[in-house]
């Protein structure tokens, strides 16, 4: 017996996900929400998707099992409480909150309904957090004493047609959010190798000077377009991420981790692993290089061709044997992270499990963060970071 599901939001992102969920087995019916009903119309059109919906009340109000949030990113938190409390799983694109009252809802919704939530966050599927993982599971990294990671995406790399998008007239009053009130991409490769959580950070920001004005005028009082971290986490090991949204750089998503017997590095000349003895040094590029499909049909967010039998962009580190031969030939995206989540989501909700990046691992992503930026706006000043619990043990989905 399969979910149904409705999917809230159908910009850009969500059309990544809707030929997914639509294809895997364990779903019977997808509807299409926006508030918008050209989009509705647009891709229930182009995805063969008959049912919608004009509203997330709308949708809470219908017999549906789950709901998969894709709106502006300020409002994932309050709309997932609102699902929850309607009785319904909760899949979101991150962040998963912007306030400590938001994540803190979220974890009394699940608590209390006993539905399932999960963040989509992608970097969990990137190829060189598996591959960490993997690692820190044989105890190659012996005990992990420094790790770094970044989120580099300057604004002249699409933000501007994001925020445009997301915020309509008026984009300026929201394009201006903290970068580390979006750290998850970055936060989630550390903290989902190791399992330990932040405890303290010391966060300075870069004020903006940009003649755009989006950090001289915005409704988050937020002057900063670059903000560096220093957290301490509950393993004694220490970490710095960065979040940076003016940089002269091509953009990237990636990790460093040293430990006291083997080391991780990631940087613009590649991916490598290290040992102290000097006995292995390994580059990890070829494992990492995500397979990309030879030809498209009907665009980039469409299917490509599916008679080769493949999955497409995964690495050879991905666990593919996992995947419904359903998605074969279907959009993948994020370094190959799409198809493994949307699975883990579906999985967890036909068979009652507790799924990874669920919101006691998706508060860990984000509340850092929310504390990391209190932290820059009073000048670096050494905060503790609250945490939501330890999540269940028990009953877990099992991704491997």
């Amino acid at each position: 017996m399969g979910i149904r599901l409705g999917i809230v939001g159908l910009g850009a992102f969500a059309q990544h996900f809707i030929p997914l969920f639509k294809a895997h087995p364990g779903v019977d019916q997808v509807i299409l929400c926006d508030l918008n009903a050209e989009k509705r119309r647009m891709s229930s059109e182009k995805h063969g998707i008959a049912q919608t919906s004009p509203s997330l009340d709308d949708l809470c109000g219908t017999d549906i099992d789950a709901i998969a949030l894709f709106t502006q990113n300020w409002l994932h938190g309050p709309q997932a409480t609102r699902a929850l409390r309607a009785n319904k799983h909760v899949y979101s694109a991150v962040p998963p909150g912007i306030s400590l009252g938001e994540l803190r809802a979220i974890a009394a919704a699940v608590c209390e309904t006993g539905k399932i939530y999960m963040l989509g966050e992608t970097s969990y599927y990137s190829p060189a957090v598996i591959y960490c993982r993997r690692r820190f599971r044989e105890r190659a990294f012996g005990e992990v004493v420094y790790a770094e990671a970044e989120y580099y995406h300057d604004w002249d790399h699409g933000l501007y047609e994001v925020a445009k998008w997301r915020g309509g007239e008026k984009w300026r009053e929201t394009a201006g959010m903290p970068p580390m009130f979006y750290p998850t991409h970055s936060t989630s490769q550390i903290l989902s190798v190791t399992g330990a959580r932040m405890t303290r950070v010391s966060c300075c920001g870069v004020a903006d000077h940009h003649a755009d004005k989006i950090y001289a005028s915005n409704q988050w009082r937020n002057p900063f377009s670059n903000e560096s971290a220093l957290f301490k986490l509950s393993d004694g090991s220490i970490a710095r991420i960065n979040e940076f949204r003016r940089i002269g750089h091509p953009g990237a998503v990636r990790m460093t981790m040293f430990g006291t017997q083997g080391s991780f590095e990631h940087n613009a000349a590649g991916a490598v692993w290290l040992t102290k003895d000097r006995a292995e040094r390994e580059s990890l590029d070829a494992q990492f290089t995500c397979r990309q499909p030879a030809t498209r049909v009907e665009g980039d967010m469409d299917k490509v061709s599916a008679d080769d039998g493949t999955h497409h962009s995964v690495a050879p580190v991905h666990p593919v044997h996992r995947l419904p031969d359903a998605f074969k030939g279907l959009p993948n995206g994020h370094s190959g992270s799409h198809q493994f989540l949307v699975d883990d989501f579906v999985r967890a909700c036909v068979l009652g499990k507790t799924p990874p990046n669920n919101i006691y691992e998706a508060a860990r992503y984000i509340i850092p963060g929310i504390i990391a930026h209190q932290s820059a706006l009073k000048g670096g000043e050494l905060l503790e970071i609250p945490d939501l619990g330890d999540p269940p043990t028990d009953n877990r989905l099992e991704i491997d």
